[in-house]
């Protein structure tokens, strides 16, 4: 079975948010063996200086990639990524299932954005839209279009 991991920088905080990712976790067992990983981000000033900025996010490249397995086709979400359709996340996803790879890591980063460093490790660069979402709610829609995925290969009807 496909294992897909979603590294996640930050934690669910309202309790409609942990309500909805519970739903799409449950939903999402009867097609891969989903983990969600949360890391704490590294915690700056208000307004912090460029500097600590990019030494936070180097920080966080740090833990994220220790965390990435070898072999595993990674995704970071990130403003310079890709948009795809529904139907073009499927493909892609069955696409790395059947040619071998077994492990997908989403990495869904701070407010800060991502490390180059984990941009550098991208198999594929996705963006969800060029809107601007926080970073939990990109977290639910990213569940969301798991689920749709794997209902549009499976041929179902949740995704009409």
């Amino acid at each position: 079975m496909l294992k897909i991991t979603i590294i996640a920088l930050g934690r669910l905080k309202e309790k409609y948010l942990r309500e909805a990712s519970a739903e799409y976790e449950k939903r999402l067992k009867s097609f891969c063996k989903l983990e969600i990983t949360e890391l704490e981000p590294v915690r700056l000033p208000d307004s912090p200086k460029q500097s600590e900025v990019e030494n936070a996010l180097n920080a966080e490249a740090d833990k994220i990639l220790s965390l990435v397995p070898n072999g595993a086709y990674v995704v970071p979400m990130c403003i310079e990524g890709r948009l795809v359709s529904s139907e073009e996340l499927s493909k892609r996803i069955e696409t790395v299932a059947v040619s071998g790879s077994s492990h997908i890591v989403f990495i869904i980063g701070s407010s800060y954005g991502l490390n180059d460093r984990v941009k550098l490790r991208a198999d594929f660069k996705m963006s969800m839209s060029p809107m601007t979402f926080p970073h939990q709610l990109a977290r639910i829609m990213l569940l969301e279009q798991l689920y749709r995925s794997f209902k549009i290969t499976q041929g179902g009807t949740y995704h009409k």
